[in-house]
């Protein structure tokens, strides 16, 4: 998936740096909180750490997340989220410029550690990159419900003419009215094994050229919502969905790779600090697609800022308390 390994050459810098001399970018964080349902007795005093994110929002919500409870655990956190690129923060956790960081597991299994299918399977997913990543120095905690995968998606117009709700549906759809099944996909998704081929594919669908048209991520959601197409491609916690009331399509054959968030912690840091499981587990598990897609929307779509709408959340939770 392009945001997730897209790899742009200030990412290529920025894993230079980490090689090199390390990242100089970052800030401490100061938030007011103490210890919420999490971080009592505030285990993590004393501990220095440093948490880090790719550039988009919800990366950028989830390095907030992250380091709102290790500052309610009793931590001094830096800040050093928004690296441009899936290598570059990688890279940073590996090479100790960071601590932590949620990544996906789809993107570890295919993008780092180059295997070519990804396991049907979310818990053996995980499993698979945890073991494999022990012996890079990195350690996996358990994984978050939400799953930023791909997916089809249609309006309530669509989804009340046609009454699709799985993917299989989709391809029946298909071979009874060609017509029916128009797509808006991104360019990238139209030629990628693991998007629209593999997905004909695994489905039996042969949805014809002329009712497939590529345009931007951005503006697909907004051709779907009107009905321009009949699906759309989503990303499954991307805020929008909820926002614009779309329908998404339960992939019944499991065919789109997990990319189940985790964090991804460097084990020399945990073996100093193994706090750090008991204050992240519990707002790992409640990390779910709903709630991704509400805290993307309060920025994509209201245009909050990331750090504010994790604070309000973790607050919400009660995970952590204002002082």
């Amino acid at each position: 998936m392009r945001r997730r390994t897209g790899v742009l050459l200030a990412a290529s810098v920025l894993v230079g740096a980490a090689a090199g001399c390390g990242l100089t970018s970052g800030s401490p964080m100061v938030d007011d909180v103490g210890p919420g349902t999490i971080g009592k007795g505030r285990p993590l005093e004393g501990a220095d750490l440093t948490v880090t994110s790719k550039e988009f929002t919800e990366q950028l919500i989830l390095g907030a997340i992250m380091g709102i409870a290790f500052e309610a655990a009793g931590a001094e956190v830096l800040d050093r989220t928004g690296i441009q690129g899936s290598v570059g923060t990688r890279a940073a956790v590996e090479n100790g410029d960071a601590d932590a960081t949620y990544e996906y597991t789809g993107t570890a299994w295919i993008t780092y550690l180059g295997n070519t299918r990804p396991i049907p399977d979310p818990r053996r997913q995980w499993e698979a990159v945890r073991g494999a990543d022990a012996e890079n120095g990195l350690t996996w905690l358990p994984p978050a419900p939400m799953n930023n995968t791909y997916a089809l998606a249609t309006n309530q117009a669509n989804h009340g003419k046609y009454g699709t709700n799985t993917l299989s549906e989709v391809a029946e759809l298909s071979e009874s009215d060609p017509g029916a099944v128009t797509l808006c996909v991104e360019g990238e998704f139209a030629n990628r094994a693991d998007g629209l081929p593999g997905l004909e594919k695994a489905y039996g669908m042969d949805v014809p050229a002329g009712n497939i048209t590529q345009m931007d991520t951005g503006i697909i959601y907004t051709q779907t919502a009107k009905g321009a197409c009949t699906y759309g491609e989503v990303f499954t916690t991307d805020g929008r969905i909820k926002s614009m009331n779309l329908v998404v399509m339960e992939d019944d054959k499991k065919f789109f790779p997990n990319y189940n968030a985790a964090p991804m912690v460097r084990t020399e840091t945990l073996k100093k600090w193994p706090a750090i499981r008991s204050v992240l587990d519990p707002v790992t598990e409640a990390l779910t697609n709903d709630v991704a897609q509400t805290l993307n929307a309060r920025v994509d779509v209201d245009g909050e800022d990331p750090h504010h709408v994790a604070l309000d959340w973790m607050i919400e939770k009660g995970f952590v308390k204002e002082n």
